[in-house]
């Protein structure tokens, strides 16, 4: 079915298109679901009974003036009434339960995807609008579906159970108002038009709010350093206002709903009691078939006046039905080729052949890259700033891929091998390292959760962590809080070490993992990469020239282009050479 086709049936039929695709998530729980939506059928149903029970009630008590006669019947309204609640009470704790089940699974599905993501797809978006993407649409999807459809199912089987007493008191007086009903219903139709734009607004507005609590969050001490109470303050303002202007708008294109349907409603009662008088009068109905008429027709308007705001609730959940399964649908551009085969890890030889890469079409930020790394090989990659060198190690592991030339690993194009199976073989330890929530041993274990605990003391000792942990109350188990925010950044680093380590990947990639250290911090953590280096083909991007002089190969990278390649040593002998110049500059005035 093409895209077309598809639009054109959500246009056509959206409440079945949406509950269709919704179907795989509702099917294990399914006898749970239409049990919940059965039960609304005699919760609705039950509605004309309070309407039905007058007309004898009347007739008898009213006009006959008998009690005898009628004495049950506040006894049945009462326990019609208590059943009613009672089911009421079944069909919410069933809807719940299985509403909260379809909406876990709709969430664990929505996050296997975002883990599939490939990097530059977080590149472009904010922490708030991947938060609504694949947390908050859950919610309002399966939420809205499941209220939508038992409210409809109640709602229908109710009309039509009190459009039956209308028609058994008077069809004459039923058939004026089911037509004035019919009528009330056509302004409905123009909603979905006029709410679209605004319901599109109004979720990147709430967006907007979840990445204010984020970089409020994350970027506390920046905002205390630099007194931005005030500047974040103002910023929060404005996205408020603007939610604020967009609840406005939806209220001016969907309030005025109500109050129409409100109004063309109260013209059938004014019908229904006009009519209905010529009719009593002239003996073609008693009183007790009027008001029994009267109260089913009450009964069946009150609730559909409210219509607007139900209306508005159902086009915003299959909107966001929509974005989910756009969502699930898409296909990550980093992912296994057809008939990808497994590393195992051993190599004899990279090679970087004529490779190039662009964030932006038009903007290279590598070109014509060609490097031959040996097994065992330390590549040191410097130069200037932006100059390409952290691109060209992320795409050793596919954070992103070439846009021409490739990767190859024994003669291999690496996007032959599995993304699992070529990850598995590279560890990598950045600048900042990320530390997930939880204790030290907790995130050392990532590297290798099949670890011994004999292996993981090697990896803590390696990583010159064994001082520091012993230090602490709780040693290797103590938490260190999201973000690992408990720890120096010297800690953190050895950390991540420690964690590479229990991978043994035999390809590393250190991207400037002791920059922002201060020396003593950096003289440990080196000591610590020194020990992790052993054996590995390395790449090691390092601003600090006295770090790498020992690399196999020095790289230096300049605006996307290796402009000079060799050992330290071959690399000084170049006069005017872009090495020598880093070098002198850093090293000028030392002694």
């Amino acid at each position: 079915m093409t895209i077309k086709e598809c639009l054109n049936k959500a246009i056509q039929n959206p409440f079945v298109y949406n509950y269709r695709r919704m179907w795989p998530y509702v099917r294990p729980y399914w006898f749970r679901a239409l049990l919940a939506i059965l039960i609304t059928i005699p919760i609705g149903s039950l509605d004309a009974v309070i309407a039905l029970s007058l007309k004898p009630y009347m007739d008898l008590v009213m006009v006959e003036k008998s009690i005898q006669a009628s004495w049950y019947i506040p006894l049945l309204i009462i326990a019609f009434t208590t059943l009613q609640g009672g089911l009421g009470y079944i069909s919410t704790y069933l809807n719940t339960w299985t509403g909260a089940k379809i909406t876990n699974r709709l969430k664990f599905d929505l996050y296997k995807k975002m883990l599939r993501f490939e990097t530059n797809f977080f590149n472009t978006k904010n922490s708030g609008d991947v938060i609504f993407m694949f947390n908050n649409n859950a919610d309002m999807a399966c939420a809205g579906l499941l209220k939508n459809l038992k409210t409809f199912v109640q709602r229908l089987f109710s009309s039509l159970s009190l459009i039956a007493v209308m028609f058994y008191n008077s069809w004459q007086l039923a058939l004026i108002c089911v037509a004035v009903l019919v009528f009330a219903f056509l302004p409905a139709t123009r909603i979905k038009k006029r709410i679209n734009s605004v319901i599109k607004k109004s979720i990147s507005a709430d967006a907007a709010i979840l990445t204010a609590y984020n970089e409020s969050y994350a970027g506390n001490k920046t905002i205390i350093s630099y007194n931005l109470e005030e500047c974040q303050t103002d910023k929060f303002s404005k996205v408020l206002d603007n939610i604020f202007w967009l609840r406005i708008k939806m209220i001016q294109r969907t309030s005025w709903l109500s109050p129409m349907m409100h109004m063309i409603m109260s013209i059938g009662i004014g019908l229904a009691i006009w009519y209905g008088s010529y009719l009593i009068l002239s003996g073609q109905i008693t009183s007790g078939s009027f008001v029994s008429f009267l109260t089913a027709l009450i009964m069946l308007y009150t609730p559909l006046k409210s219509l607007g705001g139900n209306f508005n609730s159902m086009v915003m959940s299959f909107m966001a039905i929509d974005r989910v399964f756009n969502i699930l649908n898409a296909e990550p551009q980093i992912q296994d080729t057809p008939g990808a085969k497994e590393f195992d890890g051993k190599l004899k030889k990279i090679e970087f052949d004529n490779l190039c890469f662009e964030y932006v079409p038009g903007a290279p930020v590598l070109k014509d890259i060609n490097l031959k790394v040996a097994r065992g090989d330390t590549i040191a990659l410097v130069g200037n700033s932006g100059g390409g060198k952290s691109t060209l190690v992320s795409l050793l592991p596919r954070f992103y891929d070439p846009t021409c030339g490739s990767i190859k690993i024994d003669g291999v194009d690496i996007r032959d091998f599995t993304l699992k199976s070529l990850r598995r073989n590279i560890a990598v330890v950045f600048q900042d390292n990320f530390l997930f929530a939880g204790t030290i041993r907790e995130n050392i274990m990532l590297g290798n959760d099949a670890a011994t605990d004999e292996d993981l003391q090697r990896a803590i000792k390696m990583a010159y962590l064994d001082d520091f942990i012993s230090t602490l109350p709780n040693g290797v188990d103590t938490q260190i809080g999201e973000r690992g925010i408990l720890l120096s950044g010297g800690q953190k680093q050895r950390v991540a070490i420690a964690r590479a380590f229990l991978k043994n990947a035999p390809i590393l990639v250190l991207d400037e993992a002791t920059s922002a250290l201060d020396n003593k911090a950096e003289a440990v953590v080196q000591k610590a990469i020194e020990n992790l280096m052993e054996d590995k083909t390395v790449f090691v991007i390092a601003h600090r020239l006295s770090t790498i002089r020992n690399a196999t190969k020095i790289v230096v990278i300049n605006h996307g282009e290796i402009v000079e390649a060799g050992t330290h040593s071959d690399l000084l002998n170049i006069e005017g050479g872009a090495y020598r110049a880093l070098h002198d500059m850093q090293f000028k005035g030392r002694a």
